[in-house]
């Protein structure tokens, strides 16, 4: 009988464990256990309520779990004295729902707030870097002098991105980075996270409800239900997954007319 070759471990830059997210009375998450492998783009799915959002927010440290454990890159961020847990976070991007850019500032002086912050760069050097972010956003240079609210809901989605991308971080979070565009602006922004972790060998959780984002561009699909991931696999996988929540939204009329649509690219 011919061996079978051992598959290499894939290693997992976030590992949840028994999470619980307690809020007052209310239990949002309860024994809920999550891996997000390097190299990977992960969509996390769930109804209203499930918790997404907490668990993104517990992941990069802005929030204790109750119970259980959470690892970042090995470490558990509450644990490490704050030198050493700027410098797990500067690994770490985030883009935030809608932008969360500054409106004060132009697009340039946003991408520099963190590189002015986290590194001893000259503002000449964070100047090029911010330009370099900026062009790998896909924006064009004049994009650099303008404020967020003279820029269309694309603009300022791949404008914070280059903010994400500012510190050459090992993870980026995306939180709903397709909510509010048009079909044509969502797929181009897919693509372009997809170029960019093939380019740069970033690792990608993605909180969505983008179906087509879940079809086009996820190596896995993480699905939030009854307080815990129910279910962590490629899409295929998950869609035939024995649960109500999962029929509802994977094989209803939406997700039918997703899947049909990227069944023919």
């Amino acid at each position: 009988m011919n061996a079978v070759a051992a598959q290499p471990a894939r290693e997992a830059l976030v590992e949840v464990r028994g999470l619980r997210s307690q809020f007052g009375t209310q239990v949002v998450h309860e024994n809920l256990d999550l891996d997000v492998y390097r190299g990977e783009i992960l969509g996390v799915v769930g109804g209203s309520g499930s918790g997404k959002s907490v668990l993104l927010r517990t992941i990069l440290g802005l929030r204790r779990p109750d119970a259980g454990s959470v690892t970042l890159f090995g470490e558990s961020l509450h644990d490490l004295p704050e030198d050493q847990r700027a410098a797990v976070e500067s690994r770490c991007g985030v883009l935030f729902q809608n932008g969360a850019l500054f409106s004060s500032l132009t697009v340039s002086e946003n991408v520099r707030v963190p590189l002015l912050e986290h590194t001893q760069l000259s503002l000449r050097d964070a100047l090029r870097v911010a330009a370099l972010k900026i062009a790998l956003a896909d924006l064009s240079p004049e994009v650099r002098h303008k404020y967020p609210s003279e820029l269309s809901g694309g603009m300022r989605k791949r404008a914070a991105l280059a903010r994400a991308l500012a510190l050459d971080p090992d993870i980026v979070f995306l939180d709903e980075p397709t909510s509010g565009l048009d079909p044509i602006a969502a797929a181009s922004f897919d693509e372009l996270i997809r170029t960019l972790r093939d380019a740069l060998g970033l690792t990608v959780f993605m909180i969505t409800h983008d179906l087509d984002s879940l079809h086009a561009i996820c190596d896995r699909v993480a699905v939030l239900a009854h307080k815990r991931v129910i279910v962590a696999d490629s899409l295929d996988k998950v869609t035939r997954f024995d649960d109500p929540w999962i029929r509802e939204y994977f094989q209803g009329p939406r997700g039918r007319a997703a899947q049909s649509i990227h069944a023919l690219t």
